[in-house]
């Protein structure tokens, strides 16, 4: 596994290291997970800093059959073609060529890991429906803010959110947040019983990762530090 932790084993690296070696995992154990270890990674993810303490994060959390229930209607949609209904742009339309390479890098270099060509079709799609069966987690997690939200709030939500990644690490569980499943957010919305006075933000798969699975061996390249650093002393 390659990562960008450069750092002497002076430093007590513990926590370090487990966020230089996180990464996206999309092969679960149908192992189940606890209410009781879910709700204590929350907890403690509630540290996150918010503008004026205003913690607008809001985490709904599907187990069994509601989560089922929910893969099932996502899966309808992407069988029948219906078209996504995203509550905002999880990237711009026009972005920096270096981060549009870096889009493109991931794609071919974890479709090529996949063993899917170019010109499969069938892999690409069944690829992209993964997503919606939640790549077999037995936990998917809907993290949703007020209508109005900001960018600001966003920002807030993102803390959180990083947090219960490095929390459910903590507790020897992996995830991977999920945009797609987002993306299908009058479907997500009926599901729960929401209104329109919630946008949908992200899902998150989570559970035991099953580390004999190839797959989860794949790691994209991060950037160097010089590449995100100034430094003005």
């Amino acid at each position: 596994m390659s990562t960008n932790f450069q750092y002497q084993h002076a430093m007590d690296d513990d926590l370090l290291s487990s966020i230089a070696n996180r990464h996206c995992t999309r092969v679960f154990l149908k192992r189940p997970v606890s209410q009781e270890t879910i709700q204590a990674v929350l907890s403690a993810a509630a540290s996150a800093p918010s503008s004026q303490n205003n913690q607008p994060w809001q985490v709904t959390v599907l187990m069994g059959k509601s989560r089922d229930a929910l893969s099932a209607r996502l899966c309808a949609n992407f069988d029948q073609g219906v078209a996504p209904t995203p509550d905002y742009l999880n990237r711009p339309i026009d972005m920096p060529g270096e981060l549009q390479q870096r889009v493109e890098d991931y794609g071919r270099s974890f479709l090529g890991f996949k063993g899917i060509a170019r010109d499969d079709e069938v892999g690409r799609r069944n690829h992209r429906r993964d997503n919606f069966l939640f790549y077999g987690a037995p936990v998917e997690l809907i993290f949703h803010l007020p209508a109005n939200a900001a960018p600001g709030t966003f920002l807030d939500l993102g803390f959180f959110m990083q947090n219960v990644i490095l929390g459910f690490e903590a507790c020897g569980l992996a995830s991977c947040p999920q945009y797609s499943v987002a993306s299908y957010s009058d479907t997500v919305r009926d599901h729960l019983g929401f209104g329109r006075d919630r946008i949908i933000i992200s899902g998150m798969a989570v559970g035991y990762p099953n580390k004999s699975a190839r797959l989860n061996r794949f790691v994209p390249p991060r950037a160097p530090l010089d590449d995100y650093t100034q430094w003005y002393v």
